[in-house]
């Protein structure tokens, strides 16, 4: 249990043991610190329920609490708020308990968590930061919470782009073999485009299909063979698949960002025929305009919800239809518990009409399906980030650009000056992300947030390397004080109220992750790691260490802060964060 789960065991206890619901002896951090560590406010709901008065039924309940060693003092508030204040003697004990420290979700899930979302052929964006970063942050999470996760880039490699693409590639190389019906393969091993190619290929084909509707409906029927088997077609859009990918790997190992699975919508096309005739046959699916849809509006719905497309006019399949069928893949092939999506805020109502659809059709229940959205990281004028130009920055330009003012900074602050390139370099690069990652996690998920870079890069204040600083000096301090592991296990005496507060902080940490993991909130453990560091920089200010003469103390202090250490690098590992030897 955490702290705040014993707590209100205890306090239950004593409202129980009044003939109250035990239910209201809930324990929460105090709202007041000067006054308390703790609080319940549970009195005043009871002596509501029991028609009585609110002070004189907490005072019942205070007496049997201060019976208790684990409370210094129990004291009551305004019209009945019980305040609570926890013993030394209790801190310093709990501090000795490794369970104290950890905090598992009861019942432990199979998630598949589907974050990432790029698309073949187009380069990784600013626009991929937050989902990768996220996404990445939220695995580690859960994990740490003892769920099996599975984490899920799910390519964008099977809609209209590639029949765009495919067109254009036709106009510009007719010549190609791909294209010709009468080859029957096999057909080249080499790529006929590269990244590069790619990369100007699709914005052409993309604008073309605006202002051409002859272009348009070629590159539908591009993407209507290439759906339907077309051997050449299949071929060429693997050649597109495997230069894409190979460079979106490269960029994602770079932000230090992971997948499990590399599936992507083409991975659900073999579902989807037979899908497509269980809910024909079902009654589930009806023809509109030529297109095959899948309605899904309720009778209380307050907003339109728009039916489920699963076929086109033209007889090709989109979004909703390759989502269908990859929950079915996913249902088939690693049976999970729960089904998390983490994608911007703006496709609510895809994910809405996804869900539903899923419910209604028996493949796996809306209440186990997760829209996890999140908003948008602007420029200083408040819009979506934009490079000077007004172009949307390349994700590979950003990663260069943090290390490059990372490394201006270090030189700045006068650190490892004799460390040799390639220690700085790796330094720079450990930095640079921390402050790029911290900005973004420190923010709650659902809200925007302004990109600033001079601000991120701070080494002062709520920043990355902030925090990155603090734990090297924390590892720096040990080993100036010739720590041993004998210190490491010595009794933790708090002796002034810089070390209780950082107790305090210390076994707040399994509730910070219970509290990200049931929100599906990082910014929780990002908070939670900035307050370590900052309450050890009150600490290390007023309290001697490495020259500190008692040597019980000096043990003590030396066990505190290697906790602190611990549970520091720990949560900036939830944050994907990698912390340097030195700086």
């Amino acid at each position: 249990m955490t702290l705040l789960d014993t707590l209100t065991t205890l306090v239950s206890e004593a409202f129980a043991a009044e003939q109250l619901d035990p239910a209201l002896g809930n324990v929460r951090v105090s709202d007041r610190p000067d006054l308390a560590q703790f609080q319940c406010n549970g009195a005043l709901a009871a002596a509501k329920k029991e028609k009585k008065n609110p002070r004189e039924l907490a005072e019942k309940i205070a007496v049997r609490l201060r019976k208790s060693d684990w409370l210094k003092e129990v004291t009551i508030a305004g019209p009945g708020f019980l305040n609570l204040v926890l013993s030394d003697e209790f801190l310093s004990d709990r501090l000795k308990e490794p369970e104290a420290f950890s905090w598992s979700a009861d019942p432990r899930e199979t998630i598949v968590l589907d974050y990432g979302g790029p698309n073949v052929a187009k380069p990784l964006h600013v626009g991929h930061l937050r989902s990768a970063i996220i996404g990445e942050s939220l695995k580690r999470i859960l994990r740490k919470a003892g769920s099996t996760v599975i984490g899920d880039v799910h390519l964008g490699d099977w809609g209209l782009q590639m029949g765009q693409l495919i067109h254009q590639l036709q106009i510009e190389k007719p010549d190609l073999v791909y294209f010709d019906p009468d080859h029957k393969g096999p057909y080249p091993e080499q790529s006929p485009v590269t990244l590069c190619d790619l990369e100007k290929l699709y914005p052409l084909a993309s604008a073309t299909c605006k202002n051409d509707k002859a272009f348009l409906e070629s590159a539908r029927k591009a993407t209507f063979d290439l759906q339907d088997g077309t051997p050449g077609l299949t071929a060429l859009w693997q050649h597109f698949v495997n230069v894409s990918k190979a460079s979106i790997e490269q960029e994602y190992a770079d932000l230090g960002v992971s997948f499990d699975l590399w599936k992507g919508e083409a991975d659900a096309h073999p579902f989807i025929e037979d899908m497509l005739s269980d809910l024909s046959a079902r009654g589930l699916s009806e023809a509109s305009d030529g297109a095959v849809i899948f309605r899904v509006e309720r009778g209380d719905d307050k907003k339109k919800v728009p039916p489920v497309m699963l076929l086109t006019s033209e007889g090709s399949v989109g979004y909703h239809t390759t989502d269908l069928a990859t929950i079915q893949d996913r249902v088939a092939n690693i049976k999970p518990d729960r089904i998390i999506y983490l994608v911007d805020q703006r496709q609510a109502l895809h994910f809405e009409q996804v869900f539903r659809a899923s419910d209604l059709a028996g493949y796996f229940p809306e209440d186990r399906l997760e829209h996890l959205g999140f908003g948008t990281m602007n420029g200083k004028d408040g819009k979506p980030f934009k490079t000077r130009e007004g172009g949307v920055l390349k994700l590979r330009d950003m990663i260069d650009m943090v290390e490059e003012r990372a490394n201006e900074r270090i030189t700045d602050s006068g650190f490892g000056q004799d460390y040799d390139d390639e220690e700085r370099k790796r330094i720079a690069n450990q930095v640079g992300l921390a402050a790029l990652k911290f900005a973004d996690l420190s923010n709650p998920r659902t809200t925007d947030y302004i990109f600033d870079l001079d601000r991120f890069m701070a080494f002062e204040g709520k920043t990355g390397p902030y925090l990155l600083y603090a734990s090297v000096r924390i590892n720096s301090v040990l080993k100036k004080s010739k720590a041993t592991p004998e210190d490491f296990q010595s009794p933790i005496t708090l002796g002034c109220g810089e070390e209780r507060d950082l107790a305090l902080c210390l076994l707040a940490g399994p509730e910070a992750l219970r509290c990200a993991y049931e929100k599906r909130m990082p910014h929780i453990i990002a908070e939670h790691a900035y307050c370590l560091a900052q309450l050890f920089s009150k600490f290390y200010a007023v309290c001697r260490i490495a020259d500190e003469s008692d040597k019980s103390v000096k043990s003590s202090r030396i066990a505190l802060i290697n906790l602190v250490l611990s549970q520091l690098n720990d949560s900036l590992a939830l944050l994907g964060i990698e912390v340097p030897e030195r700086m």
